[in-house]
């Protein structure tokens, strides 16, 4: 047998359903095998091989074993000649296959073959190919410096940026999400090592082969979507704990104990550096708006303070005293400024109506307190007024500049529904056109044919030759590519011609309810469903937890009812007290029915099916019930909920 491809699934589904059919048809003709081992997915992805692919040699784990050792177990069992590592969040173009065997074939010194690496908009993955990391190259990496000079020989040598990209060359690392190996070098040098549970095994086994004798060739003869690239965990402390831990285990195999001492210290001062670097980036992107916002609305204040006190009531000395500028207006902002957050005003997208919305309820709530305040801390009523004008337009003037500044146009209202073009024929454009239309969420939808025709039949606007035209012409911002009809090296061709613009790509797998279009393969927003009004939103889930907090403090305050009524007083006051510190929340997914694929949710003192009380429910009724309160979120529905199960409140939860 000529391959044996190897593809570890944990939880993606969709993804795999993709892959797989990207997958058979690049290898017809060559005589393969395919492994899919399951790393024990709850997501249904065992269910959907058996049914959709029968011909995949299935190994369905009952525990998560890691990366290395499911490989591993596919490799023990595969008969290849060559052995493909692939990751099931990729797409390989239609000669793929094809082509990369021709190349190992002509090329006996090859130990192992990578491919030119695209993500999900069409921009080359630099971690196609990688330099071995040494001391000197990770530092350069850890600390920035290959970034600063992507194509210095000196700084850039942990992505090679020096080498060029749509070049054949020698490289010392390959990446595991494409990785071709030799069989016969495998038996030399050992199979996956075992001791890296995820990260740093492609690194050492690319390693082992080139001490084995043989080269590593990274070969843009081909090219293959890879959507969850190196870019998408970087903001996450988890991501760099794991994978900085995976060059420590690598240092400590390879390297002379002095080197590998000196390697493990660099890389735990990076850890907590690269940490610490990701949680302040985190934390002032969130409060990047609200502290502008209260900056700017402070220094507008000093000079409406002066024009009140001087120009309108013609006073001559100071009217306001200190205290005014110091705790006053502070305190009024605070309160535009809270009110705006609650009000959705500092979500994406940007709607200009929730941040009028926000600094008038938060003026509201201000003239009211100012109301019951004593004379002499009264101190103007048309200044708070001009305040909240003020407030309102420096928080449209800021987001104009950033627009004018960051887009070279006005985007401002928030991003307008998706303009979206469908490159496709027949039953299968047919198909993807009604599923966008039922979700309301476009507000214009064409067709380019993939055939040059002469006059256009309705609905479409021309042939693929001419999509850039299209694109611009129909302002289009996003682009679903039918898999189905349309070769996968037609479409990466497609998706590379287009990268530089502001539009996001789609591929819809043939007779999948699913359309696969995220950069990430952990983003649930990005994966097309009809989704209302998703759980997951920002607005969702701070009204939600809003909600949590309201409802226990009523709770709290008429707490004596309450335990009179209750059946389990003192686990009815635990989950009070845990629901206040956002340990759990009133309503979550029902413990016992699957849900790892739906949003995260803090546990739950209640469930869906609550709200139908008295009814044993089948385990798929429970399942459907989580996924609706999931994909349909409504304040509502918590309250009905708290309201038909009230005497369920004091329910221990259970684990989950």
């Amino acid at each position: 047998m000529t391959l044996s491809i190897v593809i570890v699934n944990y939880n993606v589904q969709y993804f795999l359903e993709q892959c797989l059919h990207s997958v058979y048809r690049s290898g017809k003709g060559l005589d393969m095998e395919v492994f899919v081992v399951d790393n024990q997915s709850v997501d249904g992805s065992v269910e959907m091989v058996r049914e959709k692919f029968p011909q995949v040699r299935l190994i369905a784990n009952k525990e998560n074993l890691g990366f290395s050792k499911a490989n591993n177990q596919a490799i023990r069992m595969a008969v290849g000649r060559y052995v493909l590592l692939l990751n099931p969040d990729t797409v390989v173009e239609d000669d793929t296959l094809t082509r990369v065997v021709r190349f190992m074939d002509e090329h006996p010194d090859a130990g192992a073959l990578g491919v030119k690496m695209l993500d999900g908009r069409g921009r080359f993955l630099p971690e196609s190919k990688r330099g071995l990391p040494k001391p000197g190259v990770a530092f350069c990496k850890i600390f920035g410096l290959s970034a600063l000079f992507p194509k210095s020989k000196l700084f850039s040598q942990y992505h090679l940026g020096y080498l060029d990209k749509d070049q054949t060359h020698q490289v010392d690392v390959l990446s595991g999400a494409f990785m071709l190996l030799r069989k016969e070098a495998l038996e030399k040098t050992g199979l996956l090592d075992e001791a890296f549970f995820m990260y740093g095994e492609d690194v050492d086994l690319s390693y082992r082969i080139t001490q084995a004798g043989y080269r590593n060739y990274y070969y843009p003869g081909t090219r293959i979507i890879h959507y969850k690239g190196e870019s998408t965990r970087k903001s996450s402390v988890n991501y760099v704990l794991v994978f900085y831990n995976a060059m420590v285990v690598f240092a400590r195999k390879h390297f002379s104990r002095k080197n590998a001492r000196a390697f493990s210290l660099l890389i735990n001062l990076a850890i907590y550096f690269r940490a610490f670097i990701a949680l302040l980036s985190r934390f002032f992107r969130r409060i990047f708006w609200p502290l502008l916002d209260s900056a700017v609305i402070f220094g507008g204040f000093y000079y409406l303070k002066n024009y009140w006190g001087y120009q309108v009531l013609s006073v001559e000395s100071a009217y306001y005293p200190p205290e005014f500028m110091r705790f006053f207006v502070p305190a009024y902002i605070l309160f535009w400024v809270t009110a705006t957050y609650f009000s959705g005003g500092y979500d994406k997208p940007l709607r200009l109506y929730r941040l009028v919305r926000g600094v008038g309820l938060g003026t509201i709530a201000i003239l009211v307190i100012y109301a019951l305040l004593p004379a002499d801390m009264r101190f103007s009523r048309a200044l708070i007024l001009l305040g909240s004008v003020w407030a309102v337009f420096s928080m449209i003037l800021t987001r104009t500049l950033h627009s004018l500044v960051r887009y070279r146009s006005l985007k401002l209202g928030g991003h307008e529904s998706k303009r979206v073009l469908i490159a496709g024929e027949g039953k299968e454009a047919d198909r993807i056109l009604k599923m966008l239309r039922q979700s309301g969420l476009t507000s214009f939808i064409g067709l380019v044919s993939l055939k040059d025709r002469g006059k256009q039949d309705e609905g479409y606007l021309g042939s693929i030759h001419q999509v850039n035209e299209i694109i611009d012409i129909y302002q289009i911002n996003e682009v679903i590519f039918c898999a189905g009809e349309m070769p996968a090296q037609s479409i990466i061709d497609q998706m590379s011609k287009l990268q530089d613009k502001a539009i996001s790509f789609k591929i819809a797998p043939p007779e999948s309810l699913y359309i696969i279009g995220s950069n990430s393969i952990d983003t649930f927003g990005d994966l097309f469903t009809i989704n209302v009004n998703a759980i997951n939103l920002p607005a969702n889930r701070r009204n939600k937890r809003l909600f949590d907090i309201s409802l226990s403090l009523l709770l709290l305050l008429s707490l004596p009812l309450h335990l009179l009524l209750q059946k389990n007083k003192s686990a009815f006051l635990k989950n009070l007290f845990l629901v206040l510190a956002g340990r759990k929340s009133w309503v979550g997914y029902h413990p016992t029915a699957r849900y790892n694929k739906l949003p995260a949710l803090k546990h739950g003192v209640l469930y869906p099916d609550d709200a139908i009380p008295h009814k044993m429910l089948a385990e798929e009724t429970l399942n459907n019930l989580n996924g609706l309160y999931a994909k349909d979120y409504k304040l509502e529905t918590d309250l009905q909920i708290c309201l038909k199960a009230y005497r369920a409140m004091g329910r221990k939860v259970k684990k989950q």
